[in-house]
């Protein structure tokens, strides 16, 4: 397989390591690592215009990674997430695998600018580590004119309908915690939420410059494998009533987060931005 010139790593137990010695101790080589080889597009991608997006994923043996975690649940297969640097756009997909390990999806590139690229993956695998990261990046062309990250509001309306905090949270880095929220119709209603690749709501963590990141879900009662872990740290969102999510926070550094809240109501999805402060 072609390798693939976008930069990528897995990270947690699968960074590479390296190191020479100048005593009788042998250098040790680079340890081989997950990687994203065959990406696509090779070229300029354009806003606007439907993109289709494949790679694979190389496993330290050299073979490509073939077998993934499989259910109902969130914690399967791959979500492949795109954020631009100035988190003013996200797009969140979780696209299909050939046997071959072949991960492809097209993707409506909306505005131009860099992007960076999680591909958060399940393999089908047994162990503590249940799943890793690899990071990418891919431009897309166009003036770029980064924006400036919004004020933390309790309330924002997307597509006429509103989802609302509902109180001011206190959160603190690696201390799983919840924010509550409200989501209504452009009547008022409250919704009711359609699973959504295996979640009622996903709750997707980006930090300002770095673009750490972190993912959690909400789940219905009763719901399997709906859990995230950082650390000795979990934390499992849930949903008890229509136009309730009780969303898991659970980030590993302070600062200032972008929280994109997204679930599905009426065959559509929403996308509902929050900015976040993390306490040390």
């Amino acid at each position: 397989m072609r390798r693939s010139p976008l930069a990528a790593a897995a990270v947690f137990l699968l960074a590479g390591c390296g190191g020479s010695s100048t005593s009788s101790f042998p250098s040790v080589p680079a340890a081989r690592t997950y990687q994203i080889v065959d990406f696509k597009p090779t070229g300029p991608v354009t806003a606007g215009k439907p993109t289709k997006v494949s790679f694979v994923i190389r496993q330290p043996n050299g073979k490509p990674l073939t077998s993934f975690k499989r259910g109902s649940g969130p914690h399967t297969g791959v979500h492949v997430i795109f954020v631009r640097r100035d988190l003013a756009s996200i797009i969140h997909v979780h696209p299909p695998i050939a046997a071959d390990g072949t991960i492809a999806t097209t993707i409506p590139f909306t505005k131009p600018g860099p992007y960076r690229m999680v591909v958060d993956v399940y393999p089908n695998t047994t162990g503590p580590q249940r799943n890793f990261q690899l990071f990418g990046s891919l431009r897309v062309a166009g003036d770029y004119r980064p924006e400036t990250l919004p004020a933390f509001k309790r309330s924002v309306v997307v597509d006429g309908y509103r989802v609302t905090l509902r109180k001011a949270p206190t959160l603190h880095a690696i201390q799983a915690g919840f924010l509550q929220f409200d989501v209504t119709d452009p009547e008022g209603n409250p919704v009711r939420f359609t699973p959504w690749f295996g979640a009622l709501a996903h709750a997707i963590f980006f930090k300002t410059g770095t673009l750490d990141y972190f993912h959690t879900h909400v789940c219905a009662a009763g719901a399997a494998g709906c859990t995230s872990t950082l650390g000795a740290s979990q934390v499992t969102g849930s949903s008890s009533a229509p136009g309730t999510l009780n969303v898991g926070v659970l980030v590993p550094v302070p600062g200032t987060w972008q929280l994109f809240l997204q679930s599905r109501v009426n065959g559509h999805v929403l996308t509902a931005p929050f900015t976040l402060k993390v306490r040390p």
